[in-house]
């Protein structure tokens, strides 16, 4: 059962949801009210320790968007980049083993930003001032009992605009 935590105002970002997962498998219903909102070029950057729930996110958030259960959604850790069609194209990255923004771009992934998909970047400190102005910052923490934190934070005016439409679904 998802209990929100607290829903707020953040300086010049809009609302912010923090909302508490007792199991994993809550994450599908973040995902589900993701899902209903998200457009092509759409970028939400996933933080959170190793193993906090961040590829489990995709993956649940992937399905929400029609990928099937024939492309499996994994960490590319070490590939870098997977690509998954569903309703939209999913351009799932992970930046760990890259040091700066200079890694991101040699690596070339800048240019999955661009594309007409959605974009989600866990590790996205690794972009620094590369970062794009609109998107939706998403944190996963664990307590000790093992339930996740995760918080919603838009990021630009596209994402403050539909957090409104986000809130409810999550209630």
């Amino acid at each position: 059962m998802i209990v929100p935590l607290q829903i707020n105002q953040g300086p010049g970002q809009g609302e912010v949801a923090s909302l508490v997962c007792a199991v994993e498998e809550d994450l599908t219903r973040i995902a589900t009210a993701l899902a209903g909102v998200l457009v092509p070029g759409d970028v939400l950057f996933l933080y959170g320790a190793l193993g906090a729930g961040k590829t489990t996110l995709v993956r649940f958030l992937a399905h929400a968007l029609g990928v099937g259960a024939e492309q499996y959604v994994s960490s590319p850790t070490f590939a870098l980049l997977h690509e998954y069609h569903g309703r939209l194209p999913v351009y799932h990255m992970d930046c760990y083993r890259l040091n700066d923004e200079v890694d991101v771009e040699e690596a070339g992934l800048l240019d999955f930003l661009e594309l007409e998909g959605v974009t989600i970047i866990e590790w996205p400190e690794r972009l620094g001032s590369l970062a794009p102005i609109n998107r939706l910052d998403i944190r996963i923490m664990i307590d000790p009992q093992g339930r996740r934190e995760v918080t919603l934070a838009p990021c630009g005016p596209f994402w403050r605009s539909r957090m409104a439409q986000v809130i409810p679904m999550l209630h």
